[in-house]
């Protein structure tokens, strides 16, 4: 059943992580990410820090709902959007590095769920009343890029090649630009959103958007000959099987059985 709080989106959201450890299943590497996300909103909930943590809460669990209806239609063969259907089929491939999994997987949630979720939220002209409080979670988000950035690194052993460089801040920089970006544009769709009235509307929009998303999906996969030949070089190096990336994103232990 859809979660109907954000402690059932957490465990939901933790069932996912160690199944995917289980059966090396890299689809856990997002699901990892974006446990820790969900629990570090959560807590700021709880300590009051947005204007309206009740909608907060709401827009939350309408969020996640998103992400966790297209996992499990992809996994029992129903079509879901094309963003999403691109960022699980990406799972099954090895190429990929763990950064690439979790950024199709942002862009996916990021670039079409978020913004339609505020809209549900705060339909029609009251989606300005959210507005304050959408720029918040992306706060939240850059203060896990450090964490998130050393569990990349160590998985990575080129990475102390890149600490040497100090380029450290520069990263943070990056990301936070990054998330920047994807926040505008969300909130772009949900301004959009929110102003329509019919269903067929709505529907055709998120076609329209999903096409764009799973589009943007696909640049990032595929960059170009001499990004796709360096990632591909670095690719090589970073160790570790799938269960243990996955135990070292989600940052919480795993029974003994789930990683053998």
């Amino acid at each position: 059943m859809p979660p109907t709080t954000i402690t059932e989106v957490i465990e939901q959201l933790n069932t996912i992580v160690v199944n995917a450890a289980a059966t090396n299943n890299r689809a856990g590497y997002f699901a990892a990410l974006y446990k820790k996300v969900t629990v570090a909103v959560h807590n700021k909930i709880k300590a009051g820090y947005f204007d309206d943590n009740e909608r907060m809460e709401k827009l939350d669990i309408v969020f996640a709902n998103r992400y966790l209806e297209a996992y499990q239609n992809y996994t029992q063969q129903v079509s879901c959007t094309a963003c999403w259907q691109t960022a699980f089929d990406t799972c099954n491939n090895w190429r990929p590095m763990v950064m690439h999994h979790l950024l199709t997987g942002m862009n996916a949630h990021i670039g079409l769920d978020l913004g339609i979720a505020a809209a549900v939220v705060s339909q029609g002209d009251s989606i300005e009343n959210i507005h304050n409080d959408f720029n918040k979670i992306n706060t939240v988000l850059c203060e896990l890029i450090n964490e998130v950035k050393t569990c990349l690194y160590s998985m990575w052993p080129l990475s102390k090649l890149i600490s040497k460089l100090n380029m450290g801040k520069f990263e943070n920089d990056m990301a936070g630009f990054s998330m920047n970006i994807a926040r505008d544009a969300a909130w772009q769709v949900a301004l959009q959103y929110a102003a329509f009235t019919s269903s067929e509307t709505q529907a055709n929009y998120i076609a329209s958007r999903d096409k764009d998303v799973a589009g943007f999906t696909n640049q990032l996969l595929n960059p170009g000959a001499f990004a796709y030949t360096v990632t591909g070089i670095f690719r090589l190096f970073e160790f570790g099987t799938v269960a243990g990336k996955i135990k070292k994103l989600d940052g919480s232990p795993f029974e003994n059985s789930v990683l053998h």
